[in-house]
C-alpha cells in the first residue's frame, strides 16, 4: 500500500521549513492569542502565555544558555513535568543551535546514566532536587551547567536565565550571535533526541529532524482532520511521548492552538471538566478508565427507566457513527434520531465528562480495544485510531473524516508507504523514519534495511481496503508449548471490559496453556462498594473477596467466551496491589513492562501452572 505520489507534493510544501520559522511565523500571525496553560508549583488558577511571549521568552533563554557555553550541536536535557518552562527550555536550547531532549522521569538513575553517557549533555533542566536526584549516576559521565525550575542549590534558576538572557538581548552583537545560530539551522539538522523507556533494554536515543517532524505534520493535519478543527487541547503524557511532543508542542507551533498542561495525569478529570477541549488524545488505558468510571455511574443509577433510556440512546450512538465508516452511508431518519437523542442524552453526558466539544478524539500508543471504541461511539464518538512509534515520528497510519473504520488504525497517510512482512511484521518506508539511533550504528541496522524499510516489531494485518489492524508486538506473542502462537493483548482487552479488573497480563509462553495475572480497578470497587456490600477497600482485602472474586470469575467467562479454545484463560490470580504509572509494572504511557511483571511475579506465574 502506498502514497508515495503525495510524498514530493508534501517535499515540497515543507521545503527549508525548521521549527524556528514556522515558531516566528505563529508568533507574527497568532501573537495575541494564548499558546500554553499551565497550573504548576500548586497554583490554583491557569497561568497563560501567548504566542508573542512564548517566542519572547525562548529568546531571552537562549540567548543566556550561548552565554552559559552550549554549543552549536551539543545536546541539552530536561526532566521535568508537563509545564510551560519544559517547551520554553527545548525551544530555547533548539534556538541556541542546540539539541533538545525530555528524558522520562521515571528512568533509574542507571538508565539516566546510560542516556548521559550516549548524549552528553552541555545543559540540563530539572524540575527541582527530586529530578536532580536520578541524575546522581549521570553527573559522574556527563557535566552539564544545571538549571532549576523551582528551588536551587546555587545553581541558576530558569527565572534568572530568562532575566538575564532579556539583558544580552540589548547587545546588538549578542542578538545578532543568537540570529545565526537560528538561521544556521538546517531541515536535515537533529530537533530531539527522544530515548526509549528502557523497558526492554537500556534507552535508546532516536533521533528526529526538522524535515521528520514537518513532514509528519504536513502528513496529519488533513488526513487526520486536525486542519479543520480548533486547537484547545490538554496535554498530560510525558513531553518524552513523541505523540505528546507532536501534538503538545510542534502542531500548535507550527499552526498554533492553546495547550493545556496538567502535570499529574491524576488531574486529568478535573481538567478536562476546566478547559472543556475541541481535541483529545487518549492512551487506550485513558478512554478505558473514563468508560469504566461512566460505566459504574450509569450502573449504581437506581432508576431503571432512566438506565433504559440512556441504553437505548446509546444504541442509536452506535449505529450513527457505525454508518460514518468509509463506505457506509447515513439516512436522513438516522441523522434525526441521532440528533433527537444527542439533544436529550447523549449531550448532557458528554458535558458531564467535560468532552462536549471534542470534534477530534484521538488514540494511540497501543490498539484501542473495539469494545471501547463501540462504548464512545454510544456516546456520538468516532474515535480516530493512529499507528506509529518514536522511530517513525509518531504516526504513520490514522483514522480520520475520510478513513475511518472501527477496530481498524486507519491507512496509510499522505506519502508514506507500509507493507507486512512474510511472518506478518508491519514495514513502512517514508521520509517519516528516523536517521537513527545515536551512537548505535548496530541498532540502526537492524532497525532499517537496506532498501529503506523499517521494521516496526508489530504485527499486522491489511485488508483489501489498505486498512491496518494490530495484532500484537513481534515480541510479545505468546507461543504455547503445543506450538499455538497467541496474541495477548487481544484476550488482555476482552478481560479488561470487565470494569472491576483494572490490569491484566496473560502469560503461557512455553507452557502447555494460557493463564493470567489479574489486578482490580480499585477506583470503580470504591465507587460499588456501598451497593456490592463492600466494607473493606484495601487492594489486599478485595483481591481475597469472595463477591469481587465471584465478578472476576463472570469477567474471565465472558473473556474466554470470544476466543478460541487454546486462547482461553485457564488459570489467574487475583493480585493484591495495584499497577500505576509511578509504579514499575507500566510505563509511563500505562502499558504492561512485560518483562518487569514477569520477573517480579514468577513465583504466582508458577503457581498457575502447578
Amino acid at each position: 500500500m502506498t502514497h508515495n505520489q503525495d510524498a514530493a507534493k508534501i517535499s515540497e510544501k515543507i521545503e527549508g521549513l525548521t521549527i524556528p520559522i514556522t515558531l516566528a511565523r505563529t508568533a507574527e500571525t497568532h501573537g495575541d492569542e494564548p499558546a500554553y496553560s499551565d497550573k504548576a508549583d500548586g497554583r490554583s488558577e491557569w497561568r497563560t502565555l501567548t504566542w508573542r511571549e512564548v517566542r519572547e521568552q525562548v529568546l531571552d533563554v537562549a540567548a543566556a544558555l550561548i552565554e552559559l557555553g552550549l554549543q552549536p550541536g551539543q545536546t541539552g536535557a530536561i526532566m521535568a513535568s508537563s509545564r510551560i518552562e519544559h517547551v520554553l527550555s527545548d525551544l530555547a536550547i533548539l534556538h541556541a543551535g542546540g539539541i533538545p531532549m525530555s528524558i522520562y522521569p521515571t528512568l533509574a538513575p542507571t538508565q539516566v546514566a546510560q542516556v548521559a553517557e550516549t548524549a552528553k549533555p552541555a545543559v540540563l533542566f530539572v524540575e527541582g532536587s527530586e529530578q536532580l536526584a536520578r541524575w546522581s549516576e549521570g553527573l559522574k559521565v556527563s557535566d552539564p551547567k544545571v538549571v532549576f525550575f523551582k528551588e536551587s542549590d546555587g545553581s541558576p534558576t530558569f527565572a534568572e536565565l530568562q532575566t538575564r538572557g532579556a539583558e544580552l538581548r540589548q547587545d546588538p552583537a549578542k542578538q545578532d550571535e543568537l540570529q545565526a545560530r537560528i538561521d544556521a539551522i538546517k531541515p536535515t539538522d537533529s530537533l530531539t533526541v527522544l530515548f526509549t523507556s528502557g523497558t526492554t533494554g537500556p534507552p535508546k536515543g532516536v533521533q528526529l529532524t526538522h524535515e521528520n517532524i514537518m513532514f509528519e505534520i504536513e502528513s496529519s493535519l488533513d488526513h487526520a482532520g486536525l486542519r479543520d478543527t480548533t486547537g484547545i487541547s490538554l496535554s498530560y503524557l510525558p513531553m518524552a511521548h513523541i505523540a505528546e511532543r507532536v501534538l503538545g508542542m510542534y502542531v500548535p507551533q507550527t499552526v498554533s492552538g492553546h495547550v493545556h498542561f496538567v502535570s499529574d495525569p491524576t488531574l486529568l478529570v478535573g481538567a478536562l471538566g476546566e478547559v472543556r477541549p475541541n481535541r483529545f488524545f487518549g492512551v487506550p488505558r485513558v478512554w478505558e478508565k473514563i468508560r469504566t468510571g461512566l460505566s459504574a455511574m450509569l450502573a449504581a443509577d437506581p432508576d431503571e427507566e432512566k438506565k433504559a433510556a440512556v441504553q437505548a440512546a446509546m444504541d442509536i450512538g452506535i449505529e450513527y457513527v457505525e454508518s460514518k465508516q468509509t463506505g457506509h452511508t447515513t439516512s436522513p431518519e438516522l441523522e434525526a434520531k441521532y440528533q433527537a437523542v444527542h439533544e436529550a442524552v447523549l449531550g448532557p453526558i458528554k458535558s458531564l465528562l467535560g468532552l462536549d466539544r471534542v470534534e477530534w478524539a484521538v488514540s494511540a500508543s497501543a490498539p484501542m480495544p473495539l469494545e471501547v471504541a463501540r462504548f464512545f461511539a454510544g456516546l456520538g464518538f468516532k474515535i480516530y485510531d493512529v499507528y506509529g512509534m518514536t522511530e517513525t515520528t509518531a504516526a504513520v497510519c490514522s483514522g480520520g473524516p475520510s478513513d475511518f473504520k472501527m477496530g481498524t488504525v486507519g491507512r496509510a497517510m499522505d506519502g508514506v508507504e507500509i507493507k507486512l512482512g512474510e511472518d506478518g511484521e508491519i514495514l513502512t518506508r517514508s521520509k517519516l523514519n528516523t536517521p537513527g539511533y545515536m551512537g548505535n550504528a548496530e541498532a540502526t541496522a537492524a532497525l532499517i534495511d537496506e532498501d529503506g524499510w523499517l521494521h516496526t516489531g508489530d504485527i499486522g494485518e491489511l485488508d483489501d481496503e489498505g486498512y491496518l489492524k494490530i495484532v500484537d508486538r513481534k515480541k510479545e506473542m505468546i507461543i504455547l508449548s503445543s506450538g499455538k502462537n497467541i496474541a495477548p493483548s487481544n484476550i488482555e482487552n476482552y478481560l479488561k471490559e470487565s470494569p472491576i479488573i483494572g490490569h491484566a497480563m496473560v502469560v503461557g509462553d512455553d507452557r502447555n496453556y494460557v493463564a493470567a495475572l489479574l489486578t482490580l480497578d480499585i477506583e470503580i470497587l470504591n465507587a460499588l462498594a456501598p451497593k456490592l456490600g463492600l466494607e473493606d477497600t484495601n487492594p489486599s482485602a478485595l483481591a481475597t473477596n469472595p463477591v469481587v472474586a465471584g465478578m472476576v470469575k463472570q469477567a474471565v467467562e465472558a473473556a474466554n467466551e470470544k476466543v478460541s479454545r487454546p486462547e482461553q484463560v485457564k488459570a489467574y490470580e487475583i493480585l493484591p496491589v495495584e499497577w500505576t504509572a509511578e509504579s514499575e509494572e507500566l510505563t509511563p504511557t500505562l502499558k504492561l513492562k512485560r518483562r518487569v511483571i514477569t520477573k517480579a511475579y514468577a513465583e504466582q506465574i508458577d503457581r498457575l501452572y502447578q
